[in-house]
């Protein structure tokens, strides 16, 4: 049941100053003020300024439309279908700014019709009569129903992404108890859980982030919505859910999102033949890759998707590789063929991108040969794009192979100030070499007579 009166934290009684809020985002709350809008930080911006930890991004929400935005900044940008957002367009950052949201009232059926959608929103208009659309099992499709502050707060996922930071004031506003969840530590949805994770399954996916982020608890009533529909999982569009799944388990928090993934029945069920490869292969291999990506994030590194998809799955698909014929095809086409593999067997429920499945095959091509130092023309080599990533990769692999990192200093000396000294027996055998085809030696041409 929705509270009769917010809580409100005046001032004195939080620890948030604009001190630590984003200029920029402190300029476009001053600039809708002043234009007679009402503006405030909200989401996980607040909540991570009053656990003091560094907010990722600032995000604002206003009674102002989205055609009131853009025409009050000049770098403004209308984006999105199912939510209409404005992005606010600066140097070094991009501010989203969103319309408050209706929480609940079902649309008028007149109100979808396909010029309408595409047509930009008319700001004299019932607020009350934006775009609300749901699909036939409940997820949202469209959502640009308009509404008032509280009603927004209500929409959001999780009690504690509700609170908002008042420019008018400088006071905290909470509807849904979210300061109490915030003091218990805990991750709570706002409502009841099946209809939240019905709305959009990739909640589910959020909680888990949060969890493992924030070290806190997920709500017992809340963790049992997640187990039990975990199957709907794949309702969300494959692009989604492989951005979604790049998001968990590059949060610096893999380990433990990998580990609330499993008992929560949603990792075997996004990757089903990875899961049970895994089941038959143990997943050491895999516990050390993400403790990898963790320390590699936490020391302010970075790890691409293509570098992510190898360190994860790089032995899985190794072994497709392995289990090809002794004279299959040539290493190239062995990985090809792994790889096409791989896309199938993820396609029902993740879309790689193609860009990202080409720069990963350069990896895992430059792998077999980064390991035959010096080879031929090493100059080639060091100047192929994929280079400084697959040198990445194989000194991720030193960390259980001590004979690679010969060859991982190599290279990088080489790529340094391009030279090296002689490769030795040990560096060039710091792998059983991969089967492939034989070379075959090309005929010399007969003389003319």
């Amino acid at each position: 049941m929705q509270p009769l009166l917010p809580k409100i934290l005046k001032r004195s009684a939080h620890t948030i100053s604009r001190a630590m809020i984003s200029p920029n985002a402190l300029r476009i709350m001053y600039r809708l003020r002043d234009n007679g809008f009402r503006a405030c930080l909200v989401g996980g911006s607040v909540r991570d300024l009053l656990i003091g930890r560094p907010p990722k991004d600032f995000d604002i929400v206003t009674d102002a439309t989205p055609e009131q935005i853009r025409r009050l900044f000049r770098n403004c940008r209308l984006i999105g279908r199912r939510f209409r957002l404005a992005h606010i367009h600066f140097r070094d950052e991009i501010v989203e700014v969103a319309t408050f949201r209706a929480s609940g009232a079902e649309p008028e059926p007149d109100e979808f019709s396909a010029d309408e959608e595409e047509s930009a929103a008319d700001d004299t208009r019932d607020r009350h009569k934006g775009r609300l659309l749901k699909s036939e099992e409940g997820m949202l499709l469209r959502d640009n129903l308009f509404g008032t502050p509280e009603e927004d707060a209500w929409r959001r996922d999780f009690t504690v992404n509700a609170l908002s930071y008042c420019i008018d004031d400088f006071s905290i506003v909470d509807y849904v108890g979210g300061l109490e969840d915030l003091e218990r530590r805990v991750i709570r949805t706002i409502g009841d859980p099946w209809d939240r994770f019905t709305e959009d399954p990739v909640r589910m996916m959020r909680a888990v982030r949060l969890s493992a982020q924030l070290g806190f608890d997920i709500d017992r009533i809340t963790w049992n919505a997640l187990v039990e529909m975990s199957g709907k999982i794949t309702y969300s569009s494959p692009a989604r859910l492989f951005d979604e799944l790049l998001k968990t388990f590059l949060s610096a928090s893999a380990t433990e999102c990998y580990r609330l993934l499993r008992s929560g029945r949603l990792f075997n069920t996004i990757l089903p033949v990875f899961d049970e490869w895994l089941d038959e292969n143990g997943d050491e291999m895999l516990d050390y890759s993400l403790r990898w990506i963790d320390s590699r994030l936490a020391s302010g590194g970075t790890v691409s998707s293509q570098l992510f998809l190898a360190v994860v799955f790089g032995e899985h698909l190794g072994a497709r590789v392995e289990a090809l014929p002794e004279h299959f095809c040539s290493f190239q086409d062995s990985v090809d063929h792994a790889l096409a593999g791989f896309m199938k067997e993820t396609s029902e429920t993740l879309q790689i991108p193609q860009r990202t499945v080409m720069k990963l095959r350069e990896i895992l091509l430059l792998e077999e040969r980064l390991i035959k130092i010096p080879g031929r023309k090493p100059q080639n080599v060091a100047s192929r794009p994929g280079f400084p990533e697959a040198v990445e990769y194989l000194r991720f692999k030193a960390g259980r192979d001590g004979h690679i990192e010969k060859v991982v200093s190599w290279w990088e000396r080489y790529a340094g100030d391009g030279t090296a000294p002689q490769a030795d027996a040990a560096a060039t055998s710091a792998e059983p070499r991969r089967k492939g085809r034989p070379r075959r030696r090309r005929r010399s041409r007969p003389q003319p007579h």
